[in-house]
């Protein structure tokens, strides 16, 4: 009987220790330490209850404050929005004094990103998307509302998954909804006083762009419809080049933006995915989703090069630690690759150049050995954080599989043909930009922007004509298309699963096909086992460094800083953990009692 009491008791003790709420964590680098004192949260501290409630999200900007404090945070729980000073590691949060807080009816914010080439210390762009597919533009510091997008929800009805300005432009800004569509906004433009009509510009295996058909400039200016489900994050490459989106259909698909043509696609193991990042080269992407794991994506060679298992639930979010990531090589050599190497619409951006970064130093035809390791973090819905090395023998193994070099699943548009034709059209229309005769190689540039902005967003690239050359998408988007008008009419289903069309008047006998073409769904048997969607056993399985719970209720944040690593839960609180030797003893020396009051 005493044998037994003492087996329960032990039992009992290891689940306790399993549960309990980690505060630091140690990896090869040292010790990770969440500072109490650096909460942000609701004024009274007191954890939302998030049930039915859109995710907590976190958005960083500098506005360069001469005082050396520039770093602000934007965070929204439940119907509030807040905007305070960013003190991290060196100081104590003071949520007494918001910059500014916002109190919404009838809607929720779901999503919000900072223009961070227009950031000054007295004024600030910020996007924010709403549960009733509205998007709104503020200013935080000077406490105005600028203008209100699709108002009348004439666009879409669906609610707003992701936004985020175009990397490199002060006025054009991309918008994801549940319905499956995203579409590009120019924030001089209205939105109209009725439901938009839309032409064909380009159609391919399960996606479509449209343009706006109108006697006036309107928003918006382009129409994508990608896959099955709900669109559910998206993101630019380091260059701006490239557009990576996750769909609930499980595929990620890639994008040349500018060409407007799919440069390829992965698959989930199954379920949908949910979150998505690349690499600060742009090499490589990670995925997380339903399938409770990580899937690391060649860009390059166009397929999954591995999978990691540490998470019990669905993955929420991932992100790369530019900080951690390194490549150790004497002998740097020149990417095969340039921006001249491109072609297609630019919507007016000034590309960064194409210099060598410490992360580009081995191309898909050199053997020399270098020595690799990309470092990124996961979170989910099981409350846990992990993180991964992601390795040269997982890069480039010195005994390829068969599997390892299957150069595959490279699909590009299948309508119109010619997709540099259709391309320098819009070039000419546009950007009045000289076309060029190569077809381009197929990789983002490799440059690292520095210092990098503190946003849920890819680092912007500097933009100098930017605001010229993007007033003239205004005039010149009408005439892209140059080829038939498609329409079809307009469905609204409410399932979280299942497309919420918005796609105006249309009436065609070309629908259908064009329906058949853009939504014809694929069986995951197929797919499972092909280069789309290799089999378990035919990959490298990653383990994680660390796999840690950090909070009682599901994690929605992780981004990476200098200084330190931020991560949030659904109760909306928002936490710093301080990369080691990054507490100074001030810091060290101050603790928030539970009423908040610093002790």
């Amino acid at each position: 009987m005493l044998l037994f009491i003492l087996k329960m008791a032990a039992a009992e003790g290891g689940g306790k220790e399993l549960n309990e709420i980690k505060t630091q964590f140690n990896t090869r680098e040292g010790v990770y330490k969440l500072l109490t004192h650096s909460e942000y949260s609701r004024p009274n501290r007191v954890p939302f209850n998030s049930q039915g409630s859109n995710p907590v999200k976190v958005s960083f900007v500098n506005v360069n404050d001469q005082s050396g404090n520039g770093d602000r945070i934007c965070f929204n729980v439940g119907r509030e929005l807040y905007f305070y000073i960013y003190k991290g590691v060196r100081k104590a949060a003071d949520l007494s004094k918001p910059i500014d807080k916002r109190i919404y009816k009838g809607t929720q914010p779901t999503c919000h990103d900072f223009n961070h080439l227009t950031a000054t210390a007295d004024s600030v762009s910020l996007l924010v998307g709403f549960s009733a597919g509205q998007v709104q533009l503020i200013d935080p510091i000077k406490r105005e509302t600028s203008k209100l997008f699709n108002e009348e929800r004439l666009i879409d009805k669906s609610r707003v998954t992701c936004v985020k300005w175009v990397p490199g432009l002060e006025r054009l800004f991309l918008v994801a909804h549940s319905s499956g569509n995203m579409y590009l906004y120019n924030v001089e433009n209205t939105c109209g006083t009725t439901v938009p009509h839309y032409q064909l510009l380009k159609q391919g295996k399960n996606y479509s762009v449209h343009t706006c058909k109108s006697k006036s400039t309107r928003n918006p200016l382009l129409k994508w419809t990608v896959g099955e489900g709900a669109l559910n994050e998206f993101a630019f490459s380091p260059d701006g080049k490239f557009l990576a989106c996750v769909s609930q259909d499980g595929f990620l698909r890639v994008f040349n933006f500018d060409a407007v043509e799919l440069h390829g696609t992965m698959k989930s193991y199954f379920g949908g995915l949910l979150c998505m990042c690349w690499s600060p080269d742009g090499k490589y992407i990670v995925a997380g989703g339903e399938d409770d794991l990580v899937t690391v994506w060649s860009f390059v060679d166009c397929r999954v090069i591995a999978r990691g298992h540490g998470h019990k639930s669905w993955v929420s979010v991932v992100a790369f630690d530019h900080y951690t990531t390194s490549v150790e090589d004497a002998d740097p050599m020149e990417f095969n690759g340039s921006d001249e190497d491109f072609q297609g619409l630019h919507f007016g951006r000034d590309r960064a150049n194409s210099t060598q970064s410490r992360l580009s130093k081995r191309n898909s035809t050199d053997s020399r050995t270098v020595h690799t390791t990309y470092r990124f973090g996961s979170v989910g819905q099981d409350t846990q954080l992990c993180l991964w090395d992601l390795t040269e023998d997982i890069l480039f193994p010195h005994l390829p599989l068969s599997r390892t070099r299957t150069h595959t699943n490279v699909m590009n548009a299948t309508s119109p043909p010619a997709g540099g034709k259709v391309a320098s059209d819009i070039v000419n229309h546009v950007s009045n930009n000289p076309s060029t005769n190569d077809s381009g190689a197929n990789t983002p540039s490799n440059s690292l922007s520095s210092p990098l902005p503190r946003s849920n967003s890819l680092p912007h690239s500097p933009a100098m004509t930017a605001n010229n050359k993007s007033s003239a998408i205004a005039s010149g988007v009408s005439k892209f298309a140059t080829l038939s008008l498609h329409d079809r009419k307009e469905q609204h289903q409410e399932t979280d699963h299942k497309r919420n069309h918005s796609m105006g008047h249309i009436s065609s006998k070309s629908s259908d096909k064009l329906n058949m073409l853009t939504k014809s769904r694929t069986d995951p048997a197929k797919t499972l086992g092909t280069p789309l969607c290799p089999r378990m056993e035919d990959l490298p399985l990653l383990e994680p460094l660390i796999c840690k719970k950090i909070a009682h209720e599901r994690l929605t944040v992780l981004i990476f800083l200098e200084d330190c690593i931020v991560t949030a839960c659904q109760e909306g609180f928002i936490w710093t953990w301080a990369r080691p030797g990054k507490v100074g003893l001030s810091s060290q020396k101050q603790a928030v009692s539970p009423s908040g009051t610093i002790i």
